[in-house]
């Protein structure tokens, strides 16, 4: 069954073909992260690693169920780039602000006041914990942070998991999606 409209699904599609190239998430994750942000009615999203828009395309529809925003972070211009042309295409450009440049960068200048529902982390692995640090001081209280990759690279994203099970204030398990996707709730601040 398809769930978007016919361009989108062929973009999805496409995008499929390339996804070892472009480090993408599997569908069914991207499926899993749909349902999540739209059950939880979920507003301010922040993505690391943007990459050729597969993941922002799920993340995206899901946000224009809401009435939500994506703000989502490329290291790349040229995969920035790409992103954006699928953006557009798939009509949610209007909802996403691309940001390009070094991850941890621009979280640590993110403006005090900004408060995340849901954070979603498919970057550089190593860097995990430091994206954790930044974005915990955003997330509310309810809010997400999901992580892909936990299990395919489960040695470098060792000490975030490490944390982050380890921290009271989050509820964390890992999903057996493809590749591994650790699902984080914070129950208090």
């Amino acid at each position: 069954m398809e769930k978007f409209d016919k361009t989108t699904e062929e973009i999805l599609k496409s995008l499929e073909k390339t996804q070892h190239d472009f480090w993408n998430i599997s569908r069914v994750t991207g499926e899993f992260l749909y349902t999540l942000i739209t059950a939880q009615k979920c507003k301010n999203v922040i993505e690391v690693g943007t990459s050729n828009g597969y993941s922002g395309i799920w993340i995206g529809k899901a946000l224009k169920q809401t009435g939500g925003h994506l703000t989502t972070i490329e290291f790349y211009d040229k995969r920035q780039s790409i992103a954006k042309e699928n953006f557009k295409l798939c009509k949610i450009d209007d909802i996403i602000t691309p940001l390009q440049g070094d991850a941890c960068t621009i979280l640590e200048y993110m403006p005090e006041d900004i408060e995340i529902d849901f954070a979603f982390i498919d970057a550089n692995k190593r860097q995990y914990i430091d994206y954790f640090h930044f974005i915990d001081k955003h997330i509310k209280k309810g809010g997400i942070i999901a992580a892909d990759n936990v299990l395919s690279h489960e040695e470098k994203v060792k000490t975030f998991i490490d944390e982050i099970n380890q921290d009271k204030r989050y509820e964390n398990v890992i999903l057996n999606l493809p590749a591994g996707l650790s699902l984080a709730r914070k129950i208090s601040d």
